[in-house]
């Protein structure tokens, strides 16, 4: 992914207002960011936990998404969809996303299991382990873990549309 600004962040939300998208808040580090690693920028809003945002390029533009999920409660080993990573008791949650449009301003969403520290592109890359347990064994290439992250988050992204 190339580097983004603040600016282009906030131009790219495509299911929240403009006023929302100007409000929320955006990652500070950006030029710290290992942007050669990443497929998308995922970050947590620290105001409000459970809330969540994607910036992710798609079809020659980027789109941005602003997600939610549950916080707290029991927890289980699950496997994010995005990048096929097994969290031992919790690290995945199902992300929810309001819908573009007609169909998101009628309260039709979409949800993925995903990292909740949204560093997808980093375990596929094996830059990045689960924070508790081990990590379970693939030995697909990394070529084909990077296209899988990539494949499966456009996946999510289009499901906004449709």
């Amino acid at each position: 992914m190339d580097p983004i600004t603040e600016r282009e962040i906030r131009s790219s939300f495509v299911n929240c207002s403009k006023g929302d998208a100007k409000r929320l808040p955006t990652p500070t580090n950006l030029d710290e960011r290992p942007w050669d690693d990443l497929d998308f920028l995922g970050w947590s809003d620290p105001s409000f936990p459970g809330r969540t945002y994607l910036v992710v390029p798609h079809e020659d533009r980027l789109v941005g998404v602003a997600m939610r999920h549950e916080i707290g409660g029991r927890r289980k080993s699950q496997m994010c969809t995005i990048c096929l990573t097994t969290h031992p008791s919790g690290g995945v949650s199902l992300m929810v996303a309001r819908k573009t449009g007609d169909s998101g301003r009628r309260g039709n969403t979409v949800g993925t299991y995903m990292c909740e520290d949204l560093a997808c592109p980093l375990y596929a890359r094996r830059k990045k382990t689960p924070a508790l347990g081990r990590q379970f064994r693939d030995d697909t290439p990394l070529e084909d873990r990077v296209e899988k992250v990539r494949t499966n988050i456009d996946a999510f992204i289009s499901r906004l549309y449709s």
